[in-house]
């Protein structure tokens, strides 16, 4: 697919995406180091919290926040720009198998940085752990889990790359602008949260269906990847996509169930 018609900006023209792939090959396995100093620093600073009063962190969570959502928003329209452009002027199996999106002039930044911004977002549960607020299993284990797969794939470039950034950029859009919102003090819709949640289900069934079409794909066209990464990327998705569907369930409809059987009797 030829994307030289699409305009790019003098730091994405001149990123050196071969530096950045030979620098994530050597060190991808740091992840897991990365990922070991995170889960002890949360049941860590649980620990340490426990007896000590909540700090009031509105305004650096704020700022946290509404930076990670102007570096989603930026990626988000960057990284969809090309792939509308793929999906326009090639065909969604193009969209799903070329990994022309690591070395695309438009993109290739944004990739990088997407696989690398997994290791600072790690900071959003230092917030809840200080603000002491109810840490669920599904934020730390989403965490960890994309972070290690995140740089295992960016290492080998595989297919079905670009859907997962894109779509994983244009969710956090939401979810950070929300948060931002909600830590500066707006009042912010119940359904907003619910949108965001729906979004997310969503994201992780695409991710599922994108793995299959690459193992499907794989011997027949030009669809880089293996399965080992079609296996852990289709546990990891699945596990999502239990998990959101339980915490969709468990915060916008059991409760609601309650009230309209209560109201009943």
């Amino acid at each position: 697919m030829n994307v030289s018609g699409l305009s790019s900006c003098d730091f994405e023209r001149h990123f050196d995406e071969r530096r950045a792939a030979e620098w994530m090959q050597e060190n991808w396995s740091k992840s897991f180091m990365l990922c070991g100093l995170y889960a002890a620093l949360v049941f860590g600073g649980q620990h340490f919290m426990r007896e000590r009063p909540k700090l009031n962190l509105r305004r650096p969570l704020a700022l946290w926040s509404l930076s990670l959502a102007v570096f989603s928003i930026i990626g988000a329209v960057r990284t969809g720009s090309y792939m509308l452009h793929v999906l326009t002027h090639g065909s969604f199996k193009e969209s799903v198998c070329d990994n022309s999106f690591y070395r695309a002039p438009i993109t290739k930044f944004w990739a990088y940085a997407f696989a690398i911004s997994k290791a600072p977002e790690l900071g959003d549960t230092m917030f809840i752990i200080l603000r002491k607020q109810r840490l669920i299993f599904l934020h730390w284990y989403h965490h960890i889990t994309v972070l290690l797969y995140s740089w295992y794939s960016y290492k080998d470039q595989v297919a079905g790359g670009s859907w997962f950034m894109t779509m994983n950029y244009m969710v956090h859009s939401l979810m950070y602008t929300y948060y931002a919102a909600r830590a500066a003090g707006l009042r912010v819709p119940r359904p907003c949260a619910m949108i965001i949640t729906v979004a997310q289900i969503l994201q992780m069934a695409m991710g599922l269906a994108v793995l299959g079409l690459v193992y499907l794909w794989m011997h027949e066209v030009r669809c880089p990847s293996n399965m080992g990464n079609i296996t852990w990327g289709s546990l990891m998705y699945l596990s999502y996509l239990v998990l959101f569907a339980l915490f969709f369930y468990n915060s916008y409809l059991k409760d609601s169930s309650r009230d309209k059987g209560s109201k009943a009797e």
